[in-house]
C-alpha cells in the first residue's frame, strides 16, 4: 500500500486528469456513486472513477496499480454479490461509457462498456433488428455478454456469445488490445463466457438479426392450477419453433391494472410466451396455455424493448438468486417444482422461475466455456424483497430450491445467474477442461489476478 503523501498526490492527479469524475469518501455524490443493484451490498470504495472513454479507463487502472489497489469494474452494477464494488480500492466505473452505434448495413453494434440492455435495445428498434439480451433493461451488457448471455431471442439467435463478433480491451498493465477472430484469437475464445477476468471491456461488437415483429403472451394461473400450466407450458415449448421462447415462474401478483385487485400479493403462476412474430401466430401458439383456468391474459403484439422492460426490479431490494440446468423436466421434477414454490416467501418480489433452451442455444458452438448449452432447461430461484428481517428466510429458500431440484441437474450452471458460491461453483460454470485453458490464459494477460472481483479465475 502506497504513504498517505503518495496517495493523496495521485488521487488529487487523477481528479485533474480524469475527463469523468472520481469521487472518495466524503464526496458529495460519493454515497450515490457506490450504489449498486443489490440493497443488501453496502461497500466503500476509497476511489471510484467514473471513466468517460477508453483514455480514462487507462488511467485509472494506472493509478490503482501505482497505489496497489484493489481494482473492481463496474458496468450495469447487477452482480447480486456485488462485484462490481470493493472496500478500500478502486473501482472503476464506466457508466459514462454508453454508446451504442448500429451498422445496419452490416448487422452489427458496437457498444460501449458501460451500456445497458435499454440503451442497446433502444438503439437497434428503429433498424427491426436486435440480439440476444438479458431479460431486464437495466442489466449492464458488457459482463452479461462475456459471462455467456441468455435471454428471450437465445432460442432464436443463440447465446449472446454466439454473437459477440469483437472486444476492446484495457488489460491489468493499462496496454489496450483488441480481441476477434483473427487478433488475439485465444482471448477471444476466453471471453466467450470467462467474464471480466482478463481485462476491462471498453467497447463490445455484436451481430444483429432481423427482428420486425415481436409478440407476447401472459397469462396468470391460481397456484392449484400451477402444476398443469407447467406441464403444459413444457409441451408448448417442447413442439416450438426457434422463434418462440418465453419461462413459466411462480411470483407474488403485482399491482398491474391486467390482475384482478383481490389476487395483488397472493401467490400465482404466471407463463410467458414471447415470439419473435406476429400477435395471430402467438395465439395459436398459445392455446394449450389459454384452454387452462387462468385469472388474466395479455396477447399482444409488443416491441421488443418494451417487453425488456416488463419485468424490471424496482430500485432498493434486496437479491439473492442461484440456478440448476437440467437434464430434462419429466413430471416427477414438475411435482418438486411446484412443491417448492409453496415455500416461496410471499409478499415480496421473489420470483421462481422454469426457463426453457434448446434450439440455436443446443445448436450453436460447443467450443467455448458455456457447459450448460446442452440442458433443454434451467430453474432460476430468483430472491427479491426489500425488508432485511427477511433475509434469512428468503437466502435459505434460494438454497432449499436448489437441493430439491439437484437430482435433475447436469452440474453446469450460467455464472451470471448465481452470486459467491465458490471455486467449483465457477468451475462448473466454465466446464473443467476450460478452466484449466482459461487460467493458464489468465496468467498470460493478468498474471497478478488484478481483475479478481468476478467470477474468479486464478493464473495457473
Amino acid at each position: 500500500m502506497a504513504s498517505l503523501s503518495k496517495a493523496g498526490a495521485a488521487l488529487a492527479a487523477l481528479r485533474e486528469d480524469l475527463v469523468g469524475d472520481v469521487f472518495a469518501p466524503g464526496d458529495p455524490g460519493y454515497d450515490d456513486a457506490r450504489t449498486v443493484f443489490n440493497a443488501m451490498i453496502d461497500r466503500r470504495p476509497a476511489v471510484i472513477a467514473q471513466c468517460a472513454d477508453e483514455d480514462d479507463v487507462v488511467r485509472a487502472v494506472r493509478f490503482g496499480r501505482d497505489l496497489d489497489l484493489n481494482i473492481a469494474v463496474r458496468g450495469g452494477g447487477h452482480s447480486v454479490a456485488g462485484m462490481a464494488l470493493n472496500d478500500n480500492g478502486l473501482v472503476v466505473d464506466l457508466r459514462r461509457m454508453h454508446e451504442v452505434t448500429v451498422h445496419p448495413g452490416a448487422e452489427a453494434v458496437r457498444i460501449g462498456g458501460g451500456a445497458t440492455m435499454s440503451h442497446l435495445d433502444r438503439a437497434t428498434q428503429p433498424y427491426g433488428l436486435a440480439t440476444t439480451g438479458g431479460r431486464a433493461s437495466t442489466t449492464g451488457v458488457g459482463g452479461f455478454v462475456l459471462g455467456g448471455g441468455t435471454g428471450w431471442l437465445d432460442r432464436l439467435c443463440g447465446l449472446a456469445v454466439d454473437n459477440l463478433l469483437g472486444v476492446e480491451l484495457v488489460t491489468a498493465d493499462g496496454s489496450r488490445i483488441h480481441a476477434n477472430p483473427d487478433e488475439n484469437p485465444d482471448l477471444f475464445w476466453a471471453l466467450h463466457g470467462g467474464g471480466g477476468n482478463f481485462g476491462i471491456a471498453t467497447a463490445i461488437t455484436l451481430k444483429l438479426h432481423e427482428l420486425p415483429q415481436f409478440s407476447i403472451a401472459m397469462l396468470m394461473y391460481l397456484p392449484e392450477f400451477g402444476p398443469e400450466a407447467v406441464r403444459t407450458f413444457r409441451d408448448v415449448i417442447a413442439a416450438a419453433p426457434d422463434e418462440v421462447g418465453g419461462g413459466i415462474l411462480y411470483l407474488t401478483g403485482p399491482p398491474e391494472e391486467f390482475l384482478p385487485p383481490h389476487l395483488v400479493g397472493t401467490r400465482l403462476c404466471g407463463a410467458l410466451l414471447t415470439y419473435a412474430g406476429p400477435e395471430e401466430d402467438i395465439r395459436k401458439l398459445a392455446e394449450p396455455l389459454l384452454a387452462l383456468p387462468h385469472e388474466a391474459e395479455i396477447v399482444s403484439a409488443m416491441p421488443y424493448a418494451d417487453v425488456q422492460c416488463m419485468i424490471d426490479d424496482p430500485p432498493g431490494m434486496r437479491h439473492y438468486w442461484s440456478a440448476e440446468y437440467l437434464t430434462d423436466a419429466p413430471d416427477d421434477f414438475v411435482d418438486v417444482y411446484c412443491a417448492s414454490a409453496e415455500a416461496m416467501p410471499v409478499p415480496t418480489g421473489t420470483q421462481y422461475a422454469l426457463l426453457p433452451q434448446g434450439g440455436a442455444v443446443t445448436a450453436g458452438p460447443h467450443e467455448y466455456p458455456v457447459p450448460y448449452r446442452d440442458a433443454p432447461w434451467a430453474v432460476h430461484p430468483y430472491g427479491m424483497w426489500e425488508d432485511p428481517a427477511d433475509d434469512e428466510r428468503c437466502v435459505r429458500w434460494v438454497r432449499d430450491v436448489r437441493a430439491e431440484v439437484r437430482p435433475w441437474s447436469t452440474g453446469a450452471v450460467y455464472l451470471n445467474f448465481i452470486g459467491d458460491e465458490g471455486a467449483e461453483r465457477v468451475v462448473a460454470g466454465l466446464g473443467a477442461e476450460n478452466a484449466r485453458r482459461l487460467a493458464e490464459l489468465k496468467r498470460r494477460y493478468d498474471p497478478d489476478n488484478v481483475f479478481r472481483f468476478n467470477h474468479n479465475i486464478r493464473p495457473a
